[in-house]
């Protein structure tokens, strides 16, 4: 398996084999999910987040817009959330985070805020993070079939990973992280339509270019 994740870390699935090599290390310890560059490089995920928030958009508007006017126009906050859903990842849209995460629970946390403008009009804008957790365990009544490169494609029934976790050779743990803050207008006396932003780039980090990898645990 420390080979398996060596070629995926070669083969650019950089955040599986990541994932795969802290499994193998045994420590148990937390790691940070990088949301920026997982709604990148998966627009479904993306989509998954843009909707959550398109649902509750027009309710949160509103409900900050009654707090204005019963604050006689001065400027209010109001803390929003979403339910929480999960999103599965495809291997044929994104083997490295299929074989990373494969499903995460998501929701969108943030703050409504109405500021008068220079008549006196309302102005609603949104400042909001996407958060994603899981854990990373192995299933008992589950497989993945794992492609080597130069080689046939390995069937690895859960099971069998699973059973590293429970001998003290693998250990099992937390994943969790949250995008970076982005602002959406949600409009004045008309609701704004446009697009929401667009996530931020996600760089070098943890690719095998990032001179920061080595100090990464298990790498």
């Amino acid at each position: 398996m420390n080979l398996i994740a060596e070629a995926a870390d070669w083969k650019g699935d950089n955040d599986a084999a990541r994932h795969m090599a802290h499994y193998l290390g045994n420590s148990g310890t937390d790691m940070e999910l990088p949301i920026d560059k997982m709604l990148s490089e998966v627009p479904g995920f993306s989509a998954h987040i843009e909707n959550s928030i398109r649902e509750r958009q027009n309710e949160w508007r509103e409900e900050a817009l009654a707090e204005f006017r019963r604050n006689g126009g001065q400027p209010v906050s109001i803390p929003v959330e979403t339910g929480n859903r999960d999103f599965n990842f495809s291997k044929d849209v994104n083997e490295n985070w299929f074989y990373a995460v494969g499903a995460t629970r998501s929701n969108v946390t943030g703050v409504v805020t109405v500021v008068p403008d220079a008549s006196g009009e309302p102005k609603v804008g949104l400042d909001y993070q996407a958060n994603a957790w899981d854990r990373y365990n192995w299933d008992e009544n589950k497989g993945v079939t794992i492609d080597v490169p130069g080689a046939s494609a390995l069937s690895i029934p859960d099971g069998r990973m699973a059973r590293l976790h429970t001998t003290g050779i693998a250990q099992e743990f937390d994943m969790a992280g949250s995008s970076s803050v982005k602002h959406y207008d949600l409009g004045g006396s008309t609701p704004n339509q446009e697009p929401l932003p667009a996530p931020d780039e996600p760089g070098r980090e943890g690719d095998r270019s990032d001179p920061g990898r080595e100090q990464q645990e298990s790498r």
